[in-house]
């Protein structure tokens, strides 16, 4: 794997070969990655996969015309041959009054924070298959298993730099662990199967294989023989792996993009009061090991801290350059690089602050209602905010936790939803988005 010096110094070769060439403006992001996963099913190997990557790609500008390219080929030659096309393809390229690099006085120089995002230890593939058989046969001792879709354990490596012909230069690198373990319990008809996984920075911050495998195992029996539900309104209590989904479709509706577009349900309501009061939501880019942090966007804007949510107000919209000049504001360190293409928008690390409530207290009271640990398509409309979504889990029938339930559809705004939001206090770490358990009342269930 490169160094993130050396990454740098390729995506700044591109810049010079794209300025040689006649850009008046460029930037280049390269990326390189490597990764091993070995997969065992039955207690037998069943895959092993061993991936290496590298990418860069580079965006020009023609006065107000710009054009995006990437290549796998690095070899001098063809980087040559990809700033000339970059640049043929810009002067063919309709004019974009916003497009440009990020502005220059707001590039962050550094230095920058320490986020601890590199494990020095390696492990071998022995040790992967051996995390991932300790998963499996944890889960296959469990009660009620009768089959499994497998565990896997993988690591890997990767680097990322931007450089810009206006004076940003700057890489980092990270490393990545991974542990899942997918289950079957049941028998013919009834099987049912459920999963667990996590993922970090640091493989030390990941639980033992055994605890991934016993709860994927606990999660798939406790959903055999599952009853239905009745239609209506009622209660619903989100579980914090599918709370955080909640969180993404906020996200999404206070991106610059949609903004500026006038496609979000969120347009006209900055400042507004879109939760109840006292709810934070915290974006947090430089917490150390975070699988989101980042010291600089992909404009080479600083990342900062910042409230998204503030006593149930949002704060603010989420810019790269191009939407705050159609927006005439500033941007605010959200762009983000992929393989190729203009930015897009991301977020730092999130949290939903806790509420005071244990989960049990949060449904101490909900006489008839469902707590949902699976949601099943994309049925979002970022518009208008209707909220339709498949699920299952388990009922909620005089405040405790009942039978496991499927098949059924949640349903709502998510204007209201965000209003009638109550967090629990069992807020945990080890997501890019992390939110306690959730409740959510007045939302509608169609079952049978």
């Amino acid at each position: 794997m490169l160094s993130p010096q050396e990454a740098l110094d390729r995506a700044q070769d591109l810049v010079e070969r794209a300025r040689k060439a006649g850009a008046d403006a460029a930037d280049a992001v390269f990326g390189a990655s490597s990764s091993e996963g070995i997969q065992v099913r039955l207690g037998n190997l069943e895959d092993v996969e061993r991936s290496e990557s590298e990418h860069i790609s580079l965006r020009v500008f023609l006065g107000r015309r710009s054009a995006s390219i990437g290549s796998s080929d690095l070899s001098p030659q063809a980087l040559d041959e990809l700033a000339a096309r970059a640049l043929a393809m810009a002067g063919a390229a309709p004019e974009d009054a916003f497009a440009g690099l990020a502005p220059e006085e707001l590039l962050t120089r550094g230095p920058w924070p320490e986020l601890d995002l590199s494990d020095p230890a390696e492990p071998s593939p022995h040790d992967l298959r051996a995390a991932a058989r300790e998963a499996e046969e944890a889960a296959r001792a469990v009660a009620g298993v009768t089959n499994s879709d497998g565990a896997t354990a993988s690591a890997g490596s990767g680097v990322f730099a931007l450089a810009t012909s206006h004076g940003f230069s700057g890489a980092y690198g990270s490393t990545s662990h991974s542990l899942g373990a997918s289950i079957v319990a049941g028998e013919g008809a009834a099987k049912q199967r459920d999963y667990a996984a996590r993922s970090a920075h640091h493989r030390a911050d990941l639980p033992l294989p055994a605890e991934i495998g016993e709860l994927a195992a606990r999660r798939a029996v406790a959903r055999l023989n599952p009853g239905r539900m009745a239609s209506g309104p009622m209660p619903v209590v989100f579980d914090p792996r599918v709370g955080g989904s909640l969180i993404g479709n906020l996200i999404g509706a206070i991106s610059g993009n949609a903004i500026a577009r006038r496609s979000s349900f969120l347009l006209g309501k900055l400042e507004d009061q879109i939760f109840a009061p006292g709810t934070v939501l915290v974006e947090e880019p430089h917490r150390p090991r975070g699988l989101r942090s980042r010291p600089f966007d992909g404009e080479g804007l600083p990342t900062r801290a910042r409230n998204l949510v503030e006593d149930g107000r949002l704060t603010g919209w989420l810019l790269d350059s191009a939407s705050a000049r159609q927006l005439g504001l500033a941007p605010t360190g959200h762009a983000a690089r992929g393989g190729g293409g203009a930015p897009g928008v991301s977020v730092g690390n999130l949290h939903l602050q806790p509420g005071t409530a244990t989960p049990a207290e949060l449904m101490a009271d909900i006489e008839d209602g469902v707590y949902i640990t699976e949601l099943i398509g994309s049925g979002v409309n970022p518009v208008t905010g209707d909220y339709s979504r498949g699920a299952s889990g388990f009922r909620i029938v005089g405040g405790e936790i009942a039978g496991p339930v499927a098949e059924f559809t949640v349903a709502g705004n998510l204007l209201a939803m965000f209003a009638r939001l109550t967090a629990a206090n069992d807020l945990e770490w080890h997501r890019a988005t992390n939110v306690p358990t959730l409740r959510v009342d007045g939302m509608t269930i169609a079952g049978d």
